[in-house]
């Protein structure tokens, strides 16, 4: 029987599959793995906990937590009981905290770690913590599990009984890129509907396939991910650390995970750069395969000759970067932002298939999706619509969605959600095109800007083909109401690095190599080398470099990885004040 909430992907997966490993996290440098059955048992006694501590329909709970399985444990046990999760990053802010604990009422907060519970307390007032951590002073969640295993089961049964696929089932406070966030109100057949429309985009097989987690299950992207995978009867193994992740690829072999553009540039400067560490005939090697692999196109047979030497660099080249993900990687699914069309062409010629999707938080989240076979992807594009979904393009250029996926407002905030959904339809804020159902994303709506001439400018693509420079890592166009655009740069300081060895320049430190006429004048032929690649009014005219890497912690970057573009534009306000300076 196929299921009609998100809860009963539970018994879904115990009948169609019964793992022995569905979820699995890594403890005192052992992986702990719990099966479709543990699943079952641990989060009827948590719903039944929750219930004995007076928790019930409607009531909202928060779940503050890095990705472990005890995450999943309790956003199901609240779902059994009809209560309404409030996920929230960890990384934010404790004044967001504050506000979001009382915008959506919130009477009860799990969190993961130390840190997190600190930052928590501060700003919780009477509301019960308990923690996922063994916390001095703190109740842990196995409480909570261990008050249900006397509980009564038919009393839960009845709860279910009375959730129905419509039921508002989380409330995701989006970050975005300014002001206070907003609360997306997602229902159980809001997900599932999303979940059954991406099956067909996997190409892993069901049931025996491993997935390494490690995008923040609070943002809808890996949550939706993660509902998908269990309805597949994938065994979902949780990263360390960001910092541990090549290590995990290595010891978990995934067959398929979904990653942000931004890491996948990072996997890319960091192969770059160890093929500038080889020397003679392997150095020769490893950039004519990289050159190689810029040509390819999954789409096009490319002839019989570059088909025979793309074979060879597999063999030679290639095989050593699927062995780094662990060797038997058959699909990346990238989402966030847009990925730069070298990296998709790149590692498709690699045998490694990144497969470009989009989506929002307000539609559950994937509107479109490629799949990894060669006649379903398209370079620039980022997939087909998924089904059940329609897209339509309004006169101005902005994307419109309409499906069973799309949100049911922002919670306590009408005229917000009137903003957005009219007649149906989800105005997204995204600018793009369609070419039969396969679509492109151009740019955000609100980040276009007009200089003062009158031009508009659309930043992310000027961005995405800037950062193919081996010599930039991070870059923010400006210029509205400018007379010209112009750009504050962040170099990639591993390949300025090895761009001044090359050229026998000392190496001093980041914030004075910067400031070397012959090192801006490098910046200049970088710029103007790529400037080619727009109208005369698009191109950068001036820049400034920084000597600090921008991140989510130091508040230049979302959660997922987006430039805050205000954030910076006041951060910076002298250097750009300085740019436009006659």
């Amino acid at each position: 029987m196929k299921p009609s909430r998100l809860f009963d992907l539970i018994p879904y997966q115990i009948a169609t599959y019964d793992k022995k490993v569905a979820f699995a996290q890594k403890v005192n440098g052992t992986w702990k793995t719990y099966s479709s059955i543990d699943l079952k048992r641990i989060v009827d006694n948590l719903s039944l906990g929750l219930l004995a501590l007076k928790i019930s329909s409607g009531d909202k709970v928060a779940i503050i937590s890095e990705n472990r399985p005890e995450w999943n444990f309790v956003d199901f046990a609240l779902q059994q009981i009809g209560a309404i999760s409030v996920p929230m990053y960890p990384t934010i802010t404790s004044e967001d905290y504050a506000y979001i604990f009382d915008h959506a009422e919130v009477k009860m907060i799990f969190v993961g770690d130390q840190a997190i519970y600190s930052k928590a307390a501060e700003v919780s007032g009477d509301r019960k913590i308990f923690s996922f951590d063994e916390l001095t002073g703190v109740e842990n969640w196995s409480i909570v599990a261990e008050m249900g295993e006397s509980g009564d089961l038919a009393k839960l049964e009845d709860c279910k009984s009375q959730v129905k696929n419509e039921d508002l089932f989380t409330i995701i406070y989006t970050s975005g890129t300014t002001g206070k966030p907003k609360g997306v109100m997602l229902t159980h057949s809001n997900i599932l509907s999303n979940v059954q429309s991406v099956v067909d985009r996997m190409v892993p097989p069901p049931g025996v396939s491993k997935v390494l987690s490690f995008l923040p299950l609070c943002h809808i992207y890996e949550r939706t991910g993660s509902f998908c995978f269990l309805y597949m009867g994938f065994s979902v193994y949780y990263a360390e650390s960001m910092e541990k992740i090549g290590e995990n690829m290595k010891e978990v072999q995934p067959h398929v995970f979904n990653t942000v553009p931004r890491l996948l540039e990072k996997v890319y400067d960091k192969i770059v750069a160890k093929g500038y560490e080889l020397t003679g005939t392997k150095k020769k090697l490893f950039f004519w395969a990289l050159d190689l692999g810029l040509k390819y196109d999954p789409s096009k047979d490319l002839g019989a000759w570059y088909n025979f030497q793309l074979k060879i660099a597999n063999k030679l080249i290639f095989s050593k970067w699927r062995e780094a993900l662990g060797g038997n990687v058959m699909q990346i699914n990238s989402g966030a932002s847009a990925l730069q069309p070298r990296l998709a062409r790149v590692f498709w010629a690699a045998g490694i298939k990144v497969c470009e999707g989009y989506g929002l938080t307000e539609t559950s989240p994937v509107v479109s999706a490629s799949v990894g076979t060669h006649d379903g992807i398209r370079i620039g594009y980022v997939g087909k619509i998924v089904k059940d979904v329609q897209v339509k393009i309004a006169q101005d250029g902005e994307i419109l969605v309409k499906g069973p996926n799309v949100m049911q407002g922002y919670y306590k905030q009408p005229e917000m959600t009137a903003e957005v959904l009219k007649n149906g339809w989800f105005h997204t804020g995204d600018i793009g095109e369609l070419d039969g159902e396969y679509l492109k994303i151009t740019d955000r709506k609100k980040e276009m800007f007009k200089t003062s001439g009158g031009k508009y400018i659309a930043p992310q693509v000027i961005e995405n083909k800037f950062k193919e420079s081996l010599l930039i890592e991070q870059l923010m166009v400006i210029g509205e109401d400018k007379n010209y655009p112009a750009a504050l740069i962040v170099p990639n300081f591993d390949g300025l690095q090895e761009y001044c060895r090359r050229k026998d320049i000392t190496y001093s430190t980041d914030s004075s190599m910067i400031l070397q006429p012959e090192i801006v004048e490098k910046f200049q032929s970088e710029i103007d080398s790529l400037n080619k690649n727009f109208a005369k009014w698009e191109q950068i005219k001036r820049f400034k470099l920084l000597d600090k890497p921008w991140g989510i912690e130091s508040g230049e970057l979302t959660p997922t990885m987006k430039l805050k573009r205000k954030v910076i534009a006041q951060k910076y306000s002298s250097e750009i004040e300085g740019i436009y300076k006659p």
